[in-house]
């Protein structure tokens, strides 16, 4: 698989951290010109000073996804410099903690905004040049997608209606040789947790409970999740849509606990 990826001209969200970060690296180490964006400029410098010896090549696009005007000047400025586009990868992402007594409606709209509002339009900006390339989408989702979990209410039901756009649009776009599938991560090690209003000692009990609650013994680190979506993104994977791939150490399978 280490050549599958090379010439394939890929769009990635979420690019300054975490698993968009791993993955744009992932992708440009196996050839591939990418578009990476994400909201801070600083970290896109980086990625794209740590990649400059690779085969691949990255540009990077610094916004805020929640920004109609700029998810249109974003496709338009990676389709330009890439000359159209193979993939796309929907990794950006927020968590927000509560229940149903302590989501307002304030949390719940930003956290469906940028988990699912802007990836349906980012997506249907971008699909025009997928469609003519027979491309593939893989949307980062997460296992509260396909199991319910307390305290992240409006988190779980944006993850959970990911994933029904990418069941529903893979078949409206399976005509047309699109792909589209998602990954469901487990506990990841990524800033997102902190991003989101954990403290970093709750943090470090939370990671150390995750060797506990995901049966190989260990939580996720961001390579593992790019892994699958490098697969995912390959001619490899050519028969594969309208997939939810945990990516989760077997947390799925287990009972809340």
């Amino acid at each position: 698989m280490s050549d599958s990826l090379r010439g394939k001209r890929i769009l990635v969200t979420g690019a300054s951290s975490g698993i968009g970060r791993a993955t744009a690296r992932r992708l440009a180490a196996r050839g591939a010109s990418v578009a990476a964006t994400g909201r801070r400029t600083e970290p896109l410098d980086e990625l794209r000073r740590e990649t400059q010896d690779d085969p691949g090549s990255v540009w990077t696009f610094a916004g805020d996804l929640t920004d109609a005007s700029f998810r249109e000047e974003l496709v338009r400025a990676a389709i330009a410099e890439l000359g159209g586009l193979d993939g796309l990868v929907n990794a950006a992402g927020i968590i927000g903690f509560g229940d149903w007594n302590t989501t307002d409606l304030d949390a719940w709209d930003h956290m469906m905004d940028v988990n699912l509002r802007a990836v349906f339009d980012l997506t249907k900006r971008a699909l025009p040049a997928l469609l003519e390339s027979r491309g593939a989408v893989v949307n980062v989702s997460s296992v509260t997608g396909i199991r319910a979990f307390p305290n992240v209410l409006a988190y779980c039901v944006s993850k959970a209606g990911l994933d029904q756009f990418t069941r529903c649009l893979a078949l409206e776009v399976a005509p047309h040789g699109v792909r589209v599938n998602s990954v469901n991560p487990g506990v990841v090690r990524t800033n997102l947790h902190r991003a989101g209003g954990m403290a970093e000692d709750a943090y470090a009990g939370f990671l150390e409970h995750g060797k506990d609650t995901h049966p190989l013994g260990r939580i996720g680190e961001p390579d593992d999740v790019a892994a699958a979506i490098q697969f995912l993104l390959s001619d490899e994977s050519g028969w594969i849509t309208g997939e939810t791939l945990p990516v989760d150490g077997g947390r799925h399978q287990t009972c809340a606990r």
